[in-house]
């Protein structure tokens, strides 16, 4: 019971914070489109898309790698090995963040030629002095996890957040008058300024917190460090190598299709820049449940104590399904709502409609690979995502010149379908662990359901949902009859708002199914 409600405060503290900062992205993220317009936007989710890939080579999976070989020696409880696979990661991560650093700002001319606009040249050129700074913050990130001090870390990201915003907001007030090629040269300054406070931030608190006891590891850590690390980088590389490819490919794919240029990025920065974070602004919970469950999966490995935390993995399985079907009814019930609210622009909201049903899907996937990661199957799960890029990079390049943004979406769902049941499929196949497909027939009908009641009992309120507060309440609303619709449907059980109650006031729950049979 104590694993279980320490990894409930981990989750609550990094949800809270990653929501936060999610607020913040998002508010600024209106404020930039407003500066700089749908194609501007478009232009920067470009040299994002190859940022990404080069952050890739950065890091090549040294967080991950960090996390799990810091929690074996946590659950050896080996300071000195704590410390020994800690500098491992660290040397690692300088290696392949310069040797990236390098690689970006040489070859960014011949990447800009390739896509065929030369305005992301400057703004690739500023990122990749970011390199090297994003490389020694995964291996420290990947350390904090290991150590159960995720707070630290998300203080950190929240100050992080700000110092970019803050630096952003500077540089495009400079810059922001030259064109679109400056202003995203604004926007990569502030990064840069960001990454290397965060950096700095985290290098302090992990020289302050490091374990200083007597003792030394004669363990070599380099050969287990790169056991996890060459696999998952190479397959790393790949899959990122094609859903860059992917994303370069979509704007010109739509001029292919028709209209210029200007249109194809503003349609591409409609769908990838307002879209999809709307969408994924709630998954804060979901992508920090999935970190944290890595060490105390790979530490239960270790200690052989996989019974009660299968359980409770099981538990917030189910909980994650009814928050992601609640996310995707809200999103879809009220998508015009949202879409001209925010950004003032309709076309955000009707993609907002369109793509809210992917909305249970995406976000199980991200606990699905956290849980695949966390039982060791992180080969596993990198095949299933190269698959997954390999697939998206073929249907864009067959069906954008035809079908335009609804062949775009298309391979979206495609893609994202594909993905996740290849990664659920291969959890059954690992653990005792099982997806429940009635559970999610359940969550879809109450959730539809839950609109119905709030249509029924409120549907004069529904008339002002285009005003922010009319929104809000009816958003809150609808989650209240939506859980209504889950309780009626046998979705929720009682013993399961139960447990969760019980982890919030500390009290002793049944942690197996055997425990919960006998108590009742």
């Amino acid at each position: 019971m104590r694993r279980a409600r320490q990894l409930l405060l981990h989750t609550s503290a990094m949800t809270a914070t990653s929501l936060l900062m999610r607020s913040i992205a998002l508010a600024f993220q209106v404020y930039v489109a407003g500066k700089i317009g749908a194609a501007g936007i478009g232009l920067f989710q470009l040299v994002m898309s190859v940022y990404t890939l080069a952050t890739t080579v950065a890091v090549s999976g040294v967080r991950l790698a960090a996390t799990r070989l810091i929690a074996q020696q946590v659950g050896r409880r080996d300071d000195a090995a704590i410390r020994r696979a800690t500098g491992c990661a660290m040397g690692y991560s300088a290696f392949f963040g310069t040797a990236a650093l390098l690689l970006l700002y040489y070859l960014a001319p011949e990447v800009s030629s390739w896509v065929g606009d030369d305005r992301i040249v400057l703004s690739l050129r500023v990122l990749a002095f970011a390199l090297p700074f994003v490389a020694g913050s995964g291996a420290m990130g990947g350390y904090f996890i290991a150590m159960h001090q995720s707070v630290k870390m998300s203080l950190v990201q929240l100050s992080e957040q700000l110092v970019r915003i803050g630096c952003t907001i500077l540089a495009l007030l400079r810059l922001g008058g030259y064109g679109l090629e400056y202003a995203c040269g604004a926007l990569t300054l502030g990064m840069l300024a960001s990454e290397i406070f965060s950096f700095l931030a985290l290098l302090l608190l992990l020289l302050a917190g490091l374990p200083r006891r007597e003792g030394r590891c004669r363990t070599p850590m380099l050969p287990s460090l790169l056991r996890i690390t060459v696999p998952l980088s190479l397959s790393s590389y790949a899959r990122s190598a094609l859903s860059t490819a992917q994303h370069l490919l979509v704007p010109r794919g739509l001029r292919l299709f028709g209209g210029g240029a200007q249109a194809a990025l503003a349609a591409y920065g409609v769908i990838q820049g307002m879209s999809l974070p709307i969408l994924l602004f709630p998954a804060a919970l979901i992508g920090v449940i999935a970190e944290l469950i890595v060490p105390e999966l790979t530490e239960a490995q270790v200690q052989g104590r996989l019974r009660g935390l299968g359980y409770m993995l099981e538990r917030l399985y189910r909980l994650g399904l009814f928050f992601s079907m609640a996310v995707a009814g809200a999103c879809f019930f009220f998508a015009q709502p949202l879409g001209d609210l925010i950004y003032s622009e309709p076309a955000a909201g009707q993609y907002i409609r369109l793509l809210a049903p992917l909305v249970p899907v995406m976000y199980m996937d991200t606990l699905v690979d956290g849980m695949l990661k966390g039982v060791g199957e992180y080969r596993a799960n990198m095949r299933y995502n190269i698959i997954d890029a390999a697939t998206g990079l073929l249907l864009v390049w067959l069906l954008l010149p035809r079908y335009g943004v609804a062949g775009y979406l298309f391979s979206i769902f495609a893609t994202e379908l594909l993905n996740f049941a290849l990664s659920a499929a291969r959890l059954t196949r690992v653990t005792v662990f099982r997806l429940q497909p009635l559970c999610w027939l359940l969550t879809a009908v109450a959730a539809v359901a839950g609109f119905g009641i709030l249509r029924l009992l409120f549907g004069g309120l529904l008339s002002h949902a285009s005003q922010p507060l009319p929104l809000a309440l009816l958003v809150l609303l609808y989650l209240g009859c939506y859980t209504v619709s889950l309780l009626l449907c046998r979705a929720l059980r009682r013993e399961e708002l139960f447990w969760l109650f019980s982890l919030l006031r500390g009290q002793k729950f049944p942690q197996t199914k055997n425990e919960e049979i006998e108590r009742n």
